[in-house]
């Protein structure tokens, strides 16, 4: 994509992807209901985010998950303000919000406000809890969505405590892509039925989603409810990670019978008697044990050519900086240069032969594009400098 066009994209708003043509409207917050305007805007949606009047003019902090977006600066505990926002959602698809329940309702902003002025609108709501249920009202982050839905207690080695895997589960596996995928389903739904709906997107539920194949597991007794013990979580010694000889580390994840003769093949421990039972789990800790042996006698890179095409699914374990210059990322285009040229940022993903994403454009100022947004909606020049008097805009 040349500059022009992303210059011509950043200043109209106009997307390609198989969601141009679509507007949604973001209720500025932080975590997943960004990410969830991200994968949108990624898609070609256009849309536009709702930002303080005090934070006009910055830089956002977030460059990466406001991608994509257009800026309106406007104060929503103002009244004028929260009718600026009706009159957008009167022209838009999806509105998406992640206060806690009962905020939006507060300010005028919720789904009976919005929906009683455009029945088509998709309403968007990103809590952690729900909208409702004895925890609703009550804070809290990734770390204790996924602690009471149960994932997080699975997590960690067998002798240690449970380890957070980062924020990717309840804030955005859990939740922002989930209310993606809500987002976009009702709106195929209005297709069908002319008429918009609300979504509720809890953290709580999305990681109980993710937990299907595992507590289906379980349900058939094949899945034990203790850390490290199991196929999926370390406790075999074929899929795992283990540290090398530089203090890199390499995963492992030979499941299937023959990747496991290719380990052994390549580690030449194929004739030993301790590695003939591949599903014993009473010798998986003596296994395990001399696995770690073995792998501490090489470097992770050393470790890595000696795998590459022995179909033993061993890889070496990249760090961030490390995993963009992978060649199999780098003939991907999985990343690519981050905002301002620094750095790295994931592509948009996934693909579309039909309707190819373009490279993102970069996040705007905050409120950078208030005044040709307010245009769109017919206030001109002497209402917005009003509306600068009161306060209500950036």
């Amino acid at each position: 994509m040349t500059e022009a066009e992303l210059d011509g994209e950043a200043a109209t708003g106009v997307r390609r992807g198989p969601l141009a043509g679509v507007r949604v409207v973001e209720l500025g917050g932080i975590g997943p209901a960004p990410f969830c305007g991200m994968v949108l805007g990624d898609l070609g949606a256009e849309v536009i985010r709702i930002e303080r009047p005090a934070d006009s003019g910055r830089a956002t902090p977030f460059p990466v998950l406001h991608r994509n977006h257009r800026s309106l600066a406007v104060d929503l505990k103002h009244a004028d303000g929260a009718e600026l926002v009706r009159r957008l959602t009167d022209g838009s698809d999806a509105l998406i919000e992640g206060f806690r329940p009962g905020v939006a309702e507060r300010l005028g902003l919720g789904p009976e406000d919005c929906l009683a002025r455009n029945p088509r609108l998709v309403y968007g709501r990103m809590t952690g809890w729900g909208q409702d249920g004895p925890l609703a009202q009550d804070p809290g982050h990734d770390i204790n969505y996924i602690a009471v839905a149960g994932a997080l207690h699975a997590i960690g080695g067998a002798d240690g405590d449970p380890v957070p895997p980062l924020n990717l589960v309840g804030d955005f596996g859990g939740g922002g892509m989930l209310l993606a995928l809500g987002v976009v389903s009702a709106l195929l739904g209005v297709r069908t039925t002319g008429r918009g709906q609300v979504v509720d997107a809890a953290m709580t539920d999305g990681t109980a989603l993710l937990l299907a194949m595992t507590y289906g597991l379980r349900a058939m007794g094949m899945w034990q409810d203790e850390r490290g013990v199991n196929l999926l979580d370390g406790g075999a010694p074929f899929y795992g990670t283990y540290r090398c000889a530089d203090g890199g580390h390499v995963a492992v994840g030979a499941i299937e019978s023959q990747f496991y003769a290719a380990l052994l093949q390549v580690l030449d421990l194929t004739g030993d008697p301790l590695f003939a039972a591949q599903n014993d789990r009473a010798a998986w800790p003596r296994m395990r044990a001399r696995l770690a042996e073995v792998f501490a006698g090489r470097g992770r890179d050393e470790w890595a050519a000696l795998f590459e095409g022995r179909g033993a699914c061993v890889t070496p374990v990249l760090s961030l900086d490390e995993a963009p210059g992978h060649p199999h990322n780098v003939a991907r285009g999985t990343y690519l240069p981050g905002p301002g040229g620094s750095g790295h940022q994931p592509a948009p993903a996934p693909r579309f032969h039909g309707t190819p994403l373009p490279e993102p454009v970069p996040a705007p100022r905050m409120g950078a594009d208030t005044e040709a947004i307010l245009a769109g909606l017919g206030v001109d020049a002497a209402e917005v400098a009003a509306l600068r008097e009161k306060g209500v805009l950036g």
